[in-house]
């Protein structure tokens, strides 16, 4: 089917309001970009889900990355998203202020270099993400273990996403269905979301990220929610160029080489189980003591941080939304990340 067609079919639905949780932030962006929400029926709601691996951070996480920065001897490496998150102690951005020694990378993989050129030097990656980008993590100390580097140390908030969608279908029953996200089912692939479908009936579809691709995948959605009947919701895969059925085996192989699972916080969701990747015990003296950072920050009443992170409610609909708080002045991660809700309303608002 053309997309003008699809498009005609999602602006003339009229049935019950079905919502539509895009998993993935960048999703998310393209949607605002594209335009798409003016595209369809207003009976379709799409809304973001916990696909930024910064804003489910706690600030426990961020306060440890702040005493690293400050120790003596030691550098703190991050990638950008991560400076202007808020914990207790303040962020990075206002501690490398204060003279903090926090670097960004571009790849983990050049901190091995630096490491090797600094050797009285300890350099701690703040290691965030979902199973996308732990493959480069593993990579590094691979890297680093062959070439003898003992400087380098991984504090890690790494975490993945089925166990978390499971605890959204398990206590959030206003989602009708979920966008898979791209990037991730390129690690983890599609079939992996078979026993979501079949246990909680909710039709999974996995998406690239150009605007025509996130219409199909609305289209799918609709369409098999429309017929509706005891057993039927399925998974498929729209997204075959980029994402195998059964992912990526070579990732899936590296990260298994160095970490395992455990419990971990996520922020709007708490502790769920299993859903965090932390080094292994045979290679924990490349650990920054990354367990056990579950201590989140006491925000305001009005901020509804935890709630856009899990889909109730749209970031505009958030009492402190590009006031009290905005990308110069956040309260919560996601008006900080570049895959943020709010900060990608904000932008496009």
């Amino acid at each position: 089917m053309k997309v003008e067609n699809i498009i005609n079919c999602l602006k003339e639905y009229d049935g019950p309001e079905i919502r539509i949780m895009e998993v993935c932030g960048t999703h998310t962006a393209s949607i605002f970009k594209s335009g798409i929400r003016s595209l369809i029926s207003s009976k379709i709601r799409l809304i973001s889900g916990p696909g930024c691996p910064v804003c489910v951070t706690p600030a426990a996480y961020i306060d440890q990355c702040i005493c690293y920065a400050m120790k003596e001897n030691h550098v703190l490496v991050t990638f950008g998203d991560m400076m202007k998150v808020p914990g207790e102690k303040g962020s990075l951005s206002q501690v490398r202020g204060e003279g903090a020694k926090v670097e960004l990378m571009y790849s983990p993989m050049e901190v091995v270099e630096k490491a090797k050129k600094n050797p009285n030097t300890t350099y701690v990656i703040a290691a965030v993400g979902f199973e996308t980008t732990v493959p480069a993590y593993a990579l590094t100390m691979e890297e680093a273990i062959q070439a003898g580097v003992k400087n380098i140390k991984l504090l890690t908030a790494l975490k993945t996403v089925m166990p978390a969608l499971k605890w959204i279908c398990e206590n959030e029953q206003g989602i009708d269905g979920f966008i898979g996200p791209g990037h991730v089912s390129v690690i983890i692939g599609s079939e992996v979301y078979e026993s979501l479908a079949e246990r909680y009936q909710r039709p999974f579809v996995v998406a690239g990220f150009e605007p025509e691709h996130i219409l199909v995948a609305i289209y799918d959605i609709v369409g098999q929610i429309s017929k509706h009947s005891e057993h039927d919701a399925e998974v498929h895969n729209r997204y075959k160029n980029a994402v195998k059925a059964e992912g990526n085996k070579k990732a899936q192989e590296i990260i298994s080489r160095y970490f395992e699972p455990g419990k971990a916080m996520w922020r709007g969701l708490g502790i769920i189980e299993d859903s965090g990747l932390y080094i292994k015990e045979e290679y924990r003296e490349y650990d920054g003591g990354s367990r056990g950072l579950d201590r989140d920050i006491e925000l305001p009443e009005s901020c509804r941080c935890g709630d856009v992170i899990i889909g109730r409610i749209n970031p505009n609909e958030c009492p402190m939304f590009g006031t009290a708080c905005n990308p110069t002045n956040p309260y919560g991660p996601c008006m900080v990340s570049s895959e943020g809700a709010c900060g990608i309303w904000y932008r496009n608002r």
